[in-house]
């Protein structure tokens, strides 16, 4: 699945090419993603201009002159600029024309992902319960710490919750917590204000490194380019479980939380 820095990663490539260009055209081929493509939608949108491109958590929005096209890209999808000659593929199930032969296609072969509308991103839904973004200042230890007091579920899944802090996922959790130390398995309220210190800059180092690199390469992933993400050359941890940990040689251990995959030294991480 993308995860926060391949959605960033996304926005970045995009922005430049599509911000201030006016919407001629909305071709909707398949309407029937996780949540049904509004019936209007290419109506409202044809004719507008697309003001700007921003994030919130893994959600991308398109804002428009009278609102905002919402996108995710779900489990496999992926935001791409074509020429006009492009042909379509079987999974190519949106397509955004712009002025001057510009195209924004999307591709998503299992079409958990979404595009909706919405005239205010605030009140929205699926927007209106989302913890801070990772890489603002609204996040920080002492916001973890008084999140987590009264939380006895592990910590790996405590920083996964969106309610709590929005895109860290799993490949970033596990990264982020082997960085401070920390055992995945612990209950949240465990976490001492320093401990909340170390994990709060190591969410945000992992993050901002992966954003820098271009995203993680997941088999559904490319960027908004077209070019895959270059982070998992770096992971230290995850998906390496029965591999030596690079600190102290000991063997990384695979366990379940939260029905996903965590990897862990015991040796290095209490």
């Amino acid at each position: 699945m993308p995860e926060l820095p391949e959605v960033e990663t996304t926005r970045r490539g995009i922005a430049p090419h599509i911000q201030g260009r006016l919407i001629t055209e909305l071709i909707v081929r398949n309407s029937q993603l996780r949540w049904p493509v509004p019936f209007d939608l290419a109506q409202r949108v044809q004719g507008q201009r697309v003001k700007e491109v921003t994030r919130r958590a893994k959600y991308l929005f398109l804002h428009l002159d009278s609102g905002s096209i919402i996108i995710h890209l779900g489990m496999s999808g992926s935001l791409s600029l074509v020429q006009d000659t492009e042909p379509a593929g079987k999974h190519d199930h949106l397509e955004l024309h712009f002025e001057q032969d510009i195209r924004l296609r999307y591709t998503d072969p299992r079409r958990f992902g979404c595009w909706l509308w919405t005239e205010d991103t605030r009140q929205h839904p699926l927007l209106a319960h989302l913890g801070p973004e990772p890489l603002e200042a609204e996040f920080n230890a002492e916001y973890l710490y008084q999140k987590a007091r009264k939380r006895r579920q592990a910590v790996k899944p405590f920083i996964m919750d969106n309610s709590v802090v929005v895109g860290v996922g799993n490949i970033y959790a596990t990264e982020a917590l082997f960085l401070s130390g920390i055992d995945p398995r612990r209950p949240a309220h465990s976490l001492s204000e320093r401990e909340c210190q170390d994990l709060v800059g190591h969410i945000r180092q992992v993050l901002a490194q992966a954003i820098e690199q271009g995203g993680t390469t997941l088999r559904d992933f490319i960027g908004g380019d077209g070019r895959p993400g270059y982070f998992q050359q770096q992971l230290q941890v995850y998906g390496r479980s029965g591999q030596t940990c690079p600190r102290c040689h000991g063997l990384l251990t695979q366990v379940r939380l939260g029905q996903r995959t965590s990897v862990y030294c015991p040796e290095c991480q209490h």
